[in-house]
């Protein structure tokens, strides 16, 4: 799996990253070890795979259970170390991968909006972020992508610092307070770059 992941990466690099001349700020933010939580905001169908290539270690990303049913896709997907999860739902068993994913101290990847923004403004947050936050021990590093995904033109790419959830984890905040003081982080992060 480890080789797709990485030829995956390496071609995605070579193609999207000069096509939309992406922009790379705040890698020096991010854990060289340990469980992260990323959470990104999601304007396009790309935002996995460019969130994924920029980021310096490998990502887990929850991905709608559609995707491993469409012809070609989903036999590589799985490959590229997604899992599939049932949106408008409760569900366990993606629930347990991820919790797994971030004891392993690996890195998992979340566009808490659950789905893409129609007008690229930022959207609520819904609470699975909040709750994988507060559940585990990970760093959580909000991201912001911001600009047009049309060609030749910048797409900026923010990892920001590490939100310090042991507070809220301390004050048992619910996972919908957690995941907006998250979403406010990426907000912050959008209006400062844009």
């Amino acid at each position: 799996m480890a080789v797709i992941y990485t030829i995956a990466k390496n071609v995605c690099r070579a193609v999207l990253g000069p096509l939309y001349r992406i922009e790379v700020h705040g890698t020096e933010h991010i854990p060289k070890e340990g469980a992260v939580l990323l959470c990104s905001n999601h304007i396009s169908n790309l935002d996995p795979p460019v969130v994924g290539m920029m980021f310096p270690r490998p990502v887990a990303f929850m991905a709608k259970e559609e995707l491993f049913k469409a012809p070609i896709i989903k036999y590589l997907v799985p490959h590229l170390k997604a899992f599939p999860v049932k949106r408008g739902m409760s569900d366990r068993d993606a629930l347990r991968k991820a919790l797994a994913i971030l004891k392993e101290g690996e890195v998992l990847g979340l566009f808490p909006e659950g789905t893409r923004s129609k007008d690229g403004t930022l959207g609520e947050g819904l609470a699975g972020a909040g709750f994988f936050a507060l559940r585990s021990k990970a760093v959580v590093i909000p991201c912001a992508i911001i600009g047009p995904y049309q060609p030749f033109k910048k797409l900026k790419v923010v990892y920001g610092p590490p939100l310090d959830m042991e507070k809220y984890r301390q004050e048992k905040v619910s996972a919908e307070e957690a995941t907006a003081v998250i979403m406010r982080e990426i907000g912050k992060m959008i209006e400062k770059y844009q």
